[in-house]
């Protein structure tokens, strides 16, 4: 590959079939003559124009294109060919967290391990928040697994990218009958307040303004959080239903309840429970953001700002890595001819 030259389909070989999903699939490809693993997702054309998808790839793109972070994507090169619009990410070769979370004992991490990949959620969360990204899909699912261990959040069709102005609050002073030797510092408060409409999410993590078509902002992947960690600890989602109507009249109505078979601490089910009130405006997280959850008592001991350098805890069933080698399962991978040509980048 030459300095400068446009990078299309054809610098890449196929390896396997990573995932497929609604508008096209994820494939493990291999950048040619230099050993190099990365993601491709290829969203067909036809069905984004069919399904009305083609703004939510192109904002996704533009999500994908703003990120630098640790726990987030990057995006390397997005290229058209006459049928497929394509992402080159990262590899993330954990696989999903659901996966994991479904090989463990009784299908729930020890509550040591549900604070290290909650704690590393909010501060993706919190970074998304500050450049105006409310991320709506937050599951299990959508949680990949670095080879050290960290996760990183991905998928962001369902993403809205709105503004955000961050601000610093500052706390008054002690008063002279309280004098303190420090004096409180100030927080850091970086949360989208545009609200949105559209009814996006995935079914039993969807949030109750969502449903009650109320309007939402960045409180809704606060509600996703709680029931993210209430999944992890207890190996179900609190609200699920027989049906798609009776989860959602769960979410609005239901109270919320704590299997007493599954010990889990008291301040983990007073976390899930402050952020899973069904009223946004009293919802932890929403005032001053990622700021309330990480003073939470849950979260003592977390070294926030050298969270990336801390090692994952042990599990009972290890982290298991996708390699090169093709599942059984895995169909022949070849380019279609149609989507062979280079087409240039976009």
């Amino acid at each position: 590959m030459e300095l400068g030259e446009k990078i299309g389909l054809d610098h890449f070989t196929p390896i396997r079939p990573l995932g497929f999903g609604d508008t096209g699939s994820v494939h493990l490809v291999e950048l040619k003559n230099t050993g190099e693993l990365y993601a491709m997702k290829a969203m067909d054309k036809s069905v984004m124009l069919n399904r009305n998808k083609v703004h939510r790839a192109c904002i996704e793109r533009e999500i994908i294109s703003l990120l630098d972070h640790p726990f987030l994507p990057t995006l390397y090169a997005s290229f058209q060919t006459p049928t497929h619009v394509c992402l080159i990410t990262d590899f993330f070769p954990g696989g999903e967290l659901f996966a994991l979370l479904d090989k463990q004992p009784m299908k729930i991490f020890k509550e040591e391990t549900a604070r290290f990949y909650a704690a590393e959620v909010v501060v993706g969360l919190e970074y998304l928040h500050c450049l105006g990204i409310i991320y709506r899909d937050l599951k299990p699912e959508n949680l990949l697994l670095q080879k050290d261990g960290h996760i990183v959040l991905s998928d962001f069709d369902l993403s809205f990218l709105t503004s955000c102005k961050p601000h610093v609050l500052k706390h008054p002073l002690p008063t002279k009958r309280r004098r303190s030797r420090t004096q409180p510092l100030p927080t850091f408060v970086a949360e989208p307040t545009t609200q949105s409409n559209s009814f996006v999410g995935t079914e039993e993590y969807i949030a109750p303004e969502i449903i009650a078509g109320t309007g939402h902002s960045s409180a809704i992947d606060w509600w996703a959080l709680g029931i993210l960690m209430y999944e992890m600890l207890y190996g179900r989602t609190p609200f699920r239903g027989k049906n798609r109507q009776k989860t959602f009249a769960n979410i609005l109505h239901k109270d919320l309840t704590f299997p007493s078979s599954i010990p889990v601490s008291l301040a983990a089910r007073k976390l899930i429970n402050a952020l899973l009130h069904k009223d946004p405006t009293n919802r932890l997280g929403s005032n001053s953001g990622a700021n309330e959850i990480k003073k939470h008592p849950f979260f003592q001991g977390i070294n926030w700002p050298l969270i990336r350098c801390q090692k994952p805890p042990l599990l009972d069933v290890p982290l298991q890595f996708i390699g090169r080698e093709r599942d059984p399962k895995d169909k022949d991978v070849e380019w279609e001819d149609e989507l062979l040509p280079s087409l240039e980048v976009y």
